[in-house]
């Protein structure tokens, strides 16, 4: 398990597992409860690079950033780190 401390939304960090490519679990740490949950369950079971080819560079609002974007950053980050 790897954990992501994000930058620029309300969630602060991430933990994610991956089982190989799959996304085995993920834990956001703050943020907006109903759509952390949302996203806990629609990514749980999907390849990592899926996911990642759907959330990188989604913005909320004004922000450059989102809770979807910074998920896939640390999605790259736990295939990176094997």
């Amino acid at each position: 398990m790897i954990s992501y401390k994000t930058q620029g939304t309300c969630s602060v960090m991430i933990n994610v597992e991956l089982d190989g490519d799959v996304i085995k679990k993920v834990e956001f740490i703050g943020g907006c409860p109903g759509n952390i949950a949302g996203l806990e369950k629609v990514v749980v079971g999907r390849k990592a690079e899926e996911i990642i080819g759907l959330f990188d560079g989604i913005t909320c609002g004004r922000k450059p950033t989102s809770c979807p974007d910074q998920l896939a950053k640390a999605l790259k980050l736990a295939l990176a780190q094997g």
